[in-house]
């Protein structure tokens, strides 16, 4: 099967989900699609030739989205999956509008599960600079401000520890225990992960922080969203078969590609 041409209309279900992100920190909404979905195919690419995206303008990024999920659809993906915070915030909306048909999946900071995981909680919401200062964002923590203290934390510099394969170090570790030099650690209940590069991190984080700290990401409920879409749409895939993965990277490297291979398989079961 070639995942790069267009299908017709009587193998449509077989086409591969697009699943995109600024670098290889989608790997994780992957894990999660793949949990929910294995005998879909999966196109992964990551755009870490012009990561990160998250210290990038709107404008830029929207760019860089759109073009990208443009050769996507013509090259036949039969949904997208933006595997980005970032991403999502900038361009969804306008994908949206430009290809109604077309099961199109953005992620969002999973703040709602964290707010309802006690009363009144103390929410750190990690995320790139970008993510924080769009609309998005603002809309979503307004909806839950009465129910948590929920506290933006802007993380410029980490995602490139993930871009690097860099997930435990004592230079992360010291890294991650300055971003929190400011709280009370053993006041705060949750952190949501708000950029797909973060659970990677999560062990060392989880160190920082202390077990008494829940964190949360949003993959699974964007692979619970994208399993529905699809099955709205009548465009899953109808086999007892694993589906294939296919990675590709702006970056045309295999030092990147075994690395996407390499996240994959962390924390997957």
């Amino acid at each position: 099967m070639n995942f790069f041409h267009l299908y017709d209309s009587n193998i449509r279900n077989e086409a591969p989900i697009a699943v995109f992100d600024s670098g290889v920190g989608g790997i994780s909404v992957l894990q999660a699609l793949l949990k929910e979905m294995p005998n879909e195919n999966y196109w992964y690419y990551g755009d870490s030739a012009n990561a990160p995206y998250g210290t990038k303008s709107l404008e830029e990024v929207r760019r860089l989205t759109v073009a990208h999920v443009d050769r996507f659809i013509r090259a036949g993906a039969k949904a997208v999956v933006v595997a980005c915070n970032t991403a999502t915030s900038a361009a969804v909306r306008y994908l949206r509008q430009k290809y109604p048909a077309v099961p199109l999946i953005g992620i969002e900071p999973a703040l709602k599960p964290a707010v309802l995981s006690k009363n009144h909680p103390n929410v750190v919401v990690m995320a790139t600079p970008m993510t924080l200062r769009e609309e998005k964002f603002h809309n979503l923590m307004d909806r839950y401000m009465g129910m948590a203290h929920i506290i933006p934390l802007p993380c410029p510099g980490l995602m490139e520890y993930i871009e690097h394969g860099n997930m435990q170090s004592e230079e992360l570790e010291l890294f991650l225990a300055r971003l929190f030099e400011p709280f009370e650690k053993q006041k705060l209940d949750a952190v949501v992960l708000g950029c797909t590069h973060y659970p990677f991190v999560s062990r060392e984080l989880q160190k920082v922080l202390g077990n008494h700290v829940t964190l949360f990401e949003g993959g699974p409920g964007t692979a619970r969203e994208t399993k529905r879409r699809l099955a709205a749409a009548c465009l899953l895939r109808n086999s007892l078969e694993k589906g294939k993965i296919h990675f590709d990277n702006s970056e045309c490297s295999e030092d990147k590609r075994r690395l996407c291979e390499k996240l994959l398989n962390i924390n997957f079961c």
